[in-house]
């Protein structure tokens, strides 16, 4: 073992950081055009700014729940 691979007696040791790349079955609906309104729903995913902000910590579930609140939030844009 070569003297640079070692680490000296003392280092901490980091948490290993582990990806599930199937951490979640539901794709965020966030099309890159982000524009608040004036009640801070996102005119391009129709998702309030809170939602937005928990997204990633979300359950499934929890982000099923926010895709039917952002059909909601896009009624009144839709023509009529």
């Amino acid at each position: 073992m070569d003297s640079r691979d070692r680490q000296p007696a003392n280092a901490k040791q980091l948490p290993q950081i582990r990806i599930d790349k199937q951490a979640s079955a539901v794709e965020s609906p966030c099309v890159r055009n982000c524009c608040l309104n004036e009640q801070d729903i996102c005119l391009g995913c129709y998702r309030h700014i809170d939602e937005i902000v928990r997204w990633s910590a979300a359950s499934d579930q929890e982000k099923l729940a926010i895709l039917a609140k952002c059909e909601q939030h896009s009624k009144p844009f839709e023509a009529t």
